[in-house]
């Protein structure tokens, strides 16, 4: 007889969430079922049910995993590059990789296209928060008071897209597969270039 872990009900959404970001990635957004990651992790639909009301809760709970995990990183990665520890290109790398090979881009697009609406709200919320918890401590190296946010926007909307349609759209056009990378990696460079010295 198999005996099941008792996992508490943080335990038990953790493993679901984890459980989902795996299928996103191997198997894309469609297999993000309750009935799917249930028998990931060996418990039951209606355990799942009770966690996330729905498929559609579970995607949403999903994409806000996602969001809080790749601002976390990127956050760090920015602290880093402004200390001299990193390059902008790998908060570009980070921000891309999260919507294209952590399925963040696919698993927005499905839930739009299946009609959940509301489906970008925990990224953008995510992002947000994101943008004010380091707006004051980057307020002193950007050229205007919007940069942040301006940068934010960009950054995310290319990443977006070049999730979505980027590789064939570069070949189509006859650039680089990392033509849109490149390009975020230019204008955030030239936003740092652009900034105020501590001098001045």
């Amino acid at each position: 007889m198999i005996v099941r872990k008792r996992w508490s009900p943080e335990e038990s959404r953790s493993a679901a969430l984890e459980a989902a970001r795996v299928l996103l990635i191997e198997t894309g957004p469609q297999s993000v079922t309750l009935k799917a990651v249930a028998g990931r992790i060996g418990r039951t639909h209606a355990n799942l049910l009770h966690h996330f009301g729905s498929a559609s809760g579970l995607q949403k709970a999903l994409a806000k995993h996602l969001a809080e995990t790749v601002c976390a990183t990127i956050k760090d990665a920015v602290r880093a590059t402004r200390a001299g520890l990193a390059h902008p290109r790998e908060v570009v790398d980070l921000t891309f990789d999260a919507f294209d090979r952590e399925g963040a881009g696919a698993l927005a697009s499905w839930m739009l296209l299946t009609g959940n609406e509301d489906a970008l709200d925990p990224i953008v919320e995510t992002i947000h928060q994101l943008i004010d918890d380091i707006a004051p401590e980057e307020a002193a190296h950007l050229d205007t008071p919007l940069a942040l946010q301006e940068n934010t926007l960009t950054l995310v909307l290319l990443a977006l897209g070049d999730a979505l349609m980027g590789r064939p759209l570069a070949r189509s056009l006859g650039l680089p597969e990392t033509a849109a990378r490149d390009r975020a990696e230019q204008l955030l460079v030239s936003s740092l270039q652009r900034a105020p010295t501590e001098a001045s």
